[in-house]
C-alpha cells in the first residue's frame, strides 16, 4: 500500500480509499497519505467495490489502482504533464503484469484506467471487472506497473463464480470464459474444457476472448494427452483473425516439443514476421515477437544442422537481450565450436 501510494506522490489531487475488510496495518498506513479512507463491506464482488470507490471521487478525471499497483516515473511524468490539458474521456494505459530479470515487462495489455468523471462509468462484473467505455478515447504508452509482492487469495476467483452460478444468476460470455479460465488454474481440465468449448460455439463474444479461449482449450487438451486437439484448438483462433505471434510461438511448441525442428521452425519465422498491435486490447507477450521465436529458432536450426542460421538468430536474441540467461548458454555452446 505505501509503495503504491509512495508512486502516486504529486500527480493526485485527492486520494480515495476504500477498505473491504482489511485486518493488518492498511488503514493506518493509508491515512499516512490521506484522510479519505473508507469502509466497504466485501460483498465478493468487485465491480460494487469499484463503483463505491469511484463514488467518492471529487475531481475531473479517476486514476484506479490496485494496492500493488506502482506508478514508473514516465508515467507520474506524463499524467503531470495532462494536466489542466486532457480532453479525452478515457486515456488507456498499459498494464505491465509480468516482468523478466531485468524488470522489462514480459506481459502487457491495455487497461481504461484514467476516466472522466462526469460520464459516470460504471464497473461491470462480480470478477474479472471492467468498463464499457464510450466517447473520445485515448490510447498512451504510459504504462501502470502490477508488483505483487505475494500470492493473492487461493480460489477466490472461482469461489465468486460458483457463487454466482448456485444462486442461478446468468453469466454474459465475457464472464463464461474467465469461469472457465479459472477452472482450468484449478486443475479442473475437464470442466474447463467443456466451457471454454461452450464459450467458442456460441454467438458473441470478444474476439480477444475467443482468441486467448483458443490458447486455453490447447493448453488443457494437451494436459490430458490430446495433442492434435491441441494443435485444432489453437488453428481454430485463425477465424477470429489473422494468426497472432502468441498462439505463433505455441504451434511452434507443439512441434518443438515432438522434435519437428522443420515445423517448429516454420511457426517461430511465421511469429517473428507478425505484426504487434498492442491497441486491440488483448493480451500482448513482447517477446513472442521476436526474442522467444530467435531462441528457439537458433535450437530448430541447429537440429537441422543449419549452422549459420542457427549462429544468425543466437545473435538476433543476444542483441535483444544480451544477459539472458538462455542466450549466455547458447554463446557458451557456439564458442565451444558448434
Amino acid at each position: 500500500m505505501a509503495r503504491c501510494l509512495e508512486s502516486v506522490g504529486e500527480v493526485a489531487d485527492e486520494i480515495v480509499i476504500l477498505d473491504t475488510g482489511s485486518t493488518d496495518r492498511t488503514k493506518e498506513i493509508a491515512g499516512r497519505y490521506t484522510s479519505r479512507v473508507y469502509d466497504y463491506p466485501w460483498q465478493e464482488d468487485f465491480a460494487a467495490a469499484r463503483n463505491a470507490s469511484f463514488s467518492k471521487a471529487t475531481m475531473d478525471y479517476i486514476l484506479w489502482l490496485d494496492a500493488d499497483d506502482v506508478l514508473p516515473e514516465e508515467t507520474r511524468q506524463g499524467l503531470l504533464q495532462w494536466k489542466g490539458t486532457l480532453c479525452a474521456d478515457v486515456v488507456m494505459l498499459r498494464y505491465h503484469v509480468a516482468f523478466d530479470a531485468a524488470g522489462r515487462p514480459t506481459f502487457s495489455y491495455y487497461r481504461e484506467r484514467l476516466l472522466r468523471r462526469a460520464n459516470g462509468y460504471r464497473w461491470e462484473g462480480a470478477v474479472h471487472e471492467a468498463i464499457s467505455v464510450w466517447g473520445k478515447v485515448v490510447y498512451s504508452q504510459l504504462a501502470v506497473e502490477h508488483r505483487k509482492l505475494g500470492p493473492g487469495e487461493p480460489g477466490r476467483n472461482l469461489r465468486i463464480f460458483e457463487r454466482l452460478v448456485g444462486e442461478g444468476k446468468p453469466l454474459d460470455p465475457r464472464m463464461r470464459f474467465y469461469y472457465a479460465r479459472e477452472l482450468r488454474y484449478a486443475g479442473r481440465l475437464q470442466e474447463a474444457q467443456a466451457g471454454f468449448e461452450a464459450f467458442l460455439r456460441e454467438p458473441g463474444g470478444w474476439v480477444e476472448n475467443k482468441i486467448d479461449a483458443c490458447s486455453q482449450l490447447s493448453a488443457c487438451r494437451l494436459q490430458q494427452g490430446d495433442w492434435l486437439g491441441a494443435l485444432e484448438a489453437l488453428a481454430q483462433s485463425f477465424c477470429y483473425d489473422l494468426p497472432r505471434a502468441e498462439i505463433c510461438c505455441e504451434m511452434g511448441r507443439l512441434y518443438f516439443d515432438r522434435q519437428d525442428w522443420k515445423r517448429a521452425a516454420f511457426w517461430y519465422q511465421l511469429a517473428a514476421s507478425r505484426p504487434r498491435d498492442d491497441r486491440t486490447g488483448g493480451f500482448v507477450q513482447p517477446d513472442c515477437y521476436d526474442f522467444l521465436p530467435y531462441l528457439q529458432l537458433c535450437v530448430c536450426y541447429d537440429r537441422l544442422g543449419e549452422w549459420e542460421q542457427a549462429r544468425e538468430y543466437h545473435r538476433r536474441a543476444a542483441r535483444l537481450k544480451p544477459q539472458d540467461p538462455a542466450v549466455l548458454h547458447n554463446e557458451a555452446y557456439f564458442q565451444k565450436g558448434k
